[in-house]
This record gives structure tokens, sequence and C-alpha cells, in this order.
């Protein structure tokens, strides 16, 4: 196999030939390998982020300028926001109607923090039917399109250790009742190590790049590159229901919160809990000079944590839980150079193999890896909306193997839930009987009231199917 012309003068052009350099040394599949890796780098961006730095006390003085966010929506307390409430779910459900909404889920990472070797979307997280993330949120979308007529597209962004496994389970189980041709698996990108001083990109192997998945920022051009944005505009979609794969309570296309979208006008709209503590590790959203945006839990010190405003209230308060609607529009802006994401540095130490072909594993940093954040569009939005929601109801994420955020703690705020469904229904729930609801029975409170008699009894382990009760 001869290398491509054009990728040779891409090469020659960057000062890459390094990579090169064990090409006669492989047999015709390492160099095709090699090829598709090279093929698939943007060499332009490379040789900008060689020479990217990161601006010293940057974080810093967003920190001394930031404040409690404004552009909020909180829970109602009253008669009059209860009123705006239900006009924001009434949008929202009228949204779902007219067939504009998309859901994207972003699931490309495994499940090593919880000693499984696996995507973490096919980690069984239901208390009683054992049902894994995947199918907890493909039922929820049925369920949704069911609700509310037509079926909705779910976009769903892997990786290269997930999607293969990922597409394969899906299509072992009949998609769990969606429609394959609604489900668009696409995988995000990836961007090389760069060797600190030089710039140069490194070799895992010989005729293999150090490469690393270029972070869930890397969605919008993901989206671009795999041509989605332009299959959202043929189908008519205007809106993106985003949320991450750890999230069992995450309520897919919630109306309200698309509705408080809508009705406000937002370019993006963000879903925020109050932090537990201060010292939570959790990226809290805030205002810098008037432009909402996130600062990560690593990027605060304790005492900055606690920082109150001139009133005493506290102005690192409102914690990301990663769940954001986005016009489409947005973000085929944000394909533009100049809406591009930021790209965060990080100082890693990288395998690589040296220039006398010996693979090394460097105990000190040696090379900067690259990615992006997707709620870095937050700033560049014209409008972006807060939205905070009750934690207990709608983030319990599944991140740790043991304590917080665990497996244990997220099966057991499910079952809590579903307790509150049912009681709020009339239904009696026996002390330590464990409840589960299927998406496909019901999404929420008010349709369990609607398929339950108001003197149902639970004295034992129940899961509440489709067929259980319809």
């Amino acid at each position: 196999m001869e290398l491509p012309p054009t990728l040779a003068q891409h090469i020659e052009q960057s000062s890459q030939q390094h990579l090169l350099r064990y090409w006669d040394e492989l047999d015709e599949s390492g160099r095709q390998v090699l090829v598709a890796e090279l093929e698939h780098i943007d060499f332009a961006l490379v040789e900008r982020l060689a020479g990217a730095t990161e601006v010293a006390g940057s974080v810093a003085d967003r920190v001394a300028r930031a404040r409690a966010p404004q552009n909020l929506v909180t829970p109602p307390t009253d008669e009059e926001s209860r009123n705006e409430q239900r006009r924001a779910v009434q949008a929202g459900q009228d949204l779902l109607r007219s067939g504009r909404v998309g859901a994207i889920l972003v699931a490309g990472g495994q499940g090593t923090r919880l000693g499984f070797d696996r995507p973490k979307g096919l980690f069984p997280i239901g208390p009683l039917s054992n049902k894994t993330l995947y199918q907890l949120f493909a039922e929820q979308l049925v369920a949704r399109g069911r609700q509310f007529g037509p079926p909705i597209p779910y976009f769903i962004m892997t990786s290269g250790a997930t999607h293969a496994e990922t597409v394969a389970f899906f299509e072992e189980h009949d998609f769990f009742g969606l429609l394959p041709e609604n489900v668009y698996f696409f995988e995000q990108g990836t961007l090389p190590a760069l060797e600190l001083d030089s710039g140069r990109m490194l070799l895992d192997q010989k005729g293999r790049l150090s490469l690393s998945p270029d972070g869930h920022g890397g969605l919008v051009r993901a989206l671009a590159r795999h041509r989605l944005l332009e299959e959202m505009t043929l189908r008519g979609i205007d809106y993106l229901y985003y949320h991450q794969v750890d999230n069992p309570s995450a309520p897919h296309c919630d109306p309200a919160f698309l509705g408080w979208h809508v009705l406000r006008g937002a370019d993006i709209s963000t879903k925020v809990v109050r932090k537990v503590s201060p010292d939570e590790r959790m990226g809290v959203v805030c205002d810098v000079d008037g432009a909402a945006q996130i600062i990560e839990y690593s990027d605060l010190t304790p005492e900055q944590a606690r920082t109150t405003d001139a009133s005493g209230q506290p102005i690192f308060w409102a914690g990301n839980t990663a769940m954001h609607v986005f016009n489409r529009e947005f973000l085929e802006r944000l394909t533009e150079t100049n809406g591009e994401l930021p790209f965060h540095i990080a100082r890693k130490a990288v395998p690589y193999v040296d220039d006398s072909g010996q693979r090394i594993v460097p105990s000190q940093p040696n090379a900067r890896k690259f990615e992006q954040f997707i709620f870095d569009a937050l700033p560049l939005a014209r409008n972006a909306l807060v939205v905070e929601v009750e934690r207990r109801e709608e983030f319990n994420p599944v991140k740790n193997r043991d304590g917080a955020d665990s497996p244990a703690t997220a099966r057991q705020a499910l079952i809590d839930i579903h307790r509150r469904w049912l009681e709020a229904a009339g239904a009696v729930v026996e002390r330590d009987v464990v409840v589960e609801i299927s998406p496909l029975f019901a999404l929420d409170a008010e349709e369990v009231a609607a398929r339950l008699p108001a003197d149902s009894r639970f004295a034992e382990d129940t899961h509440l199917e489709p067929h259980l009760g319809t």
C-alpha cells in the first residue's frame, strides 16, 4: 500500500514525518490501520493545538467575578408560580406533539469506576427488573412518544470503546421498542496526544497513533461530521434534549423543561440542583459578566466554594446535572470557527514509541491531551436559561462503585421516587416493600394515578409493567 499523496503532503507540511518512521516495518494491514487513523486527523487543528496555552489566572479571575445565576427558573412555591409551571408544561407538550424534538444521549464512557468493563449504558440498574441504563432510557423515549404522538428520534453518541457493543446491544434487544430508523448511532471524535516540548503527535505503537476521545463537547463536531445536523433539519427537528448515560432518574424529554426553554426564548437551557454541601465534587453554574457558564469543582478552593453574595446567599450553589436543551440552530452556529468550544488541556504521562522503536511508559507527564466540554457552550449563547429542579427526583447519578453516587444510592433513589408516585396516587406501600415502575407503565405520578385504583396496596416487592394494571 502506498501513502495517499494528499496525506503525505499534510504530514510534511505539519512537520509530523516521524509518524511514518516505521512505515517499512508494517505489513499491509498495519499500513491500512495507520493510514485510516491519519486520514481522520485534522492537521490544521493539531497545529493550532500545538500552540495552544491556557491563560494563567483566567479561572481565578472568573471565580472572582462570578455571581449566582440570574436567568433562573426555580421550583414553584405559590399559585402564581404553579400556574407558570403549568404553562411551561403545556408549551413543552405542544412541542412534543409537533414532532420538533429529538433526544441526544452521550454514551462514550465505560463502567470502569464501577468495576464494570463494558459500556456504562449496559450497567444493570433497575431495582427489581435489573434493566440496564440503556433500556430505561429507551423505554422512557418510547413512552414519551406514545404520550404525544410522533416518535422521538434518538441520537446516541458513542466512542471507539463503546460503539460496536452498544449497537449490538440495541440490535439484540430490538431497540427496546424504538423504531430502528429513529435511532442514530455515531462515534465521537478523537484527538492525538502531543509531546510537551515539540508538539509532535505521539505513536502508541509503530503503526498506531496515541489517541483519546475529544470530550462530550466533541458532540458538536461529531454531529456535523456525520451530517446529523442536516438530518435533523430534514426531519424538522428544532430542539435537542441532551443527557448523559449515568443518571437513571433523568426524565427524558421533560415537557416542563422544554416548555421553559421555548417560553424564555433560550438558545441553551441547563438543569441544576442545589449542591448538598459547598465542597461537593460537582461543577457549578454561575454568571460571569452577565453570561452563564460552568466552573468545575476542581477550579474552586474550599474557601471560594463557600463564597456568598452581599445578602449572604451562596454564589456557587447551582450544581450542573448535564441535562440540557439546545436549539438545533445554535448547534449549527457552534460548528462555525468563531463559535468553536474551547479546548481544555491536561498534562499526562502517555506511553509512546520513541525514535529507536522502544515503547516507553513514562512516570511523569510528557504529553498534552485535549478535550472539549459541552457546557462551554453556555457563554456562547445569546440567551442561556438555568432551571432548578428537585435533586431527589431528577439527579441520582451512577459514578462510583460504593458510597455516594453509586449503584446502591441510585437504585434506592428510584425506589423512593416510585414509592412517592404511588402514595401520591392514593396507594399504600407497606414498609420495606421495594417498588419499581417501568417507564412503559408510567412516567410520572399523574400517569400512575390514571392507571391504578386509588385504594391499591403493595404488601410485597412489585415491578409494575404495562401488563400489570393497564
